[in-house]
């Protein structure tokens, strides 16, 4: 068995534009590639798979016009991660177009595991990833996930704003993290039948839920953070410093 690695890394990140407009003249880089203590959040991500003696291949899906750059970068300042079987891939215009590119581009056997991660969640730790492996290969699907702690309202938007229908009791909400962990036919399986229906999930775990496959939940970590804002990567700093 293998663990193969799938980062959807081509997103435009949007929501991270306030931070970098000034350094790039109100043209905002993808988020993935805004610099936390000077190199790129997706190298700080990518150097934690590297890093586990379980990965033997990683592949990013990028946007094309990212794809060289990226690559220049990596063989300048990302060494460690080149010690990896490492594959560069045309990602789509939604995430699931990209984890679904790169899964037709990896190579994998039924029984192997393919975690997909965020390319902005640098701080994955090994305990995680090695949680998320072990329970894949027990259960077919996993994912990192943290109990909710706030109390969480069902609502109904209106022009005006939105309007509380029902409180759903926490004991029953996970607040989702990747990596999110499948045996390669499962999921597979799953986006070939989402492909033929037409249907977007929100993230991997969706299409599997849909497909009639369990996920099972692992512990995640509240610092194991998605940075999309410019208030996450202040956040970031502070924790990279610590």
């Amino acid at each position: 068995m293998k663990v193969v690695v799938i980062i959807p890394a081509a997103g435009l990140g949007t929501r991270m534009s306030t931070a970098s407009s000034a350094r790039a003249k109100n043209i905002a880089p993808s988020k993935q590639f805004a610099e936390l203590a000077g190199t790129p959040i997706l190298i700080h991500t990518l150097r934690k798979f590297a890093a586990c003696p379980e990965v033997t291949e990683i592949c990013v899906a990028l946007r094309p016009g990212e794809i060289a750059g990226f690559r220049s970068r990596l063989e300048q300042a990302g060494k460690d991660i080149l010690q990896k079987k490492l594959q560069l891939v045309e990602g789509g215009e939604r995430r699931q177009q990209s984890v679904a590119h790169a899964l037709a581009a990896v190579s994998a056997a039924a029984d192997d595991v393919v975690l997909v991660h965020d390319a902005v969640r640098p701080f994955v730790t090994p305990e995680i990833i090695a949680a998320v492996i072990r329970a894949t290969e027990k259960y077919g699907a996993a994912i990192a996930g943290m109990p909710a702690v706030d109390t969480v309202k069902q609502v109904e938007r209106t022009a005006e704003g939105a309007l509380i229908k029902s409180t759903i009791p926490r004991e029953r909400v996970v607040l989702a993290q990747t990596p999110q962990g499948f045996r390669y036919h499962v999921l597979k399986r799953a986006f070939d039948e989402a492909t033929a229906d037409g249907f977007m999930g929100t993230d991997e775990a969706s299409l599997v839920e849909r497909s009639g496959h369990p996920v099972a939940v692992v512990m995640g970590s509240p610092r194991n953070i998605k940075i999309t804002a410019p208030a996450d990567l202040e956040l970031a700093e502070f924790y990279l410093r610590k």
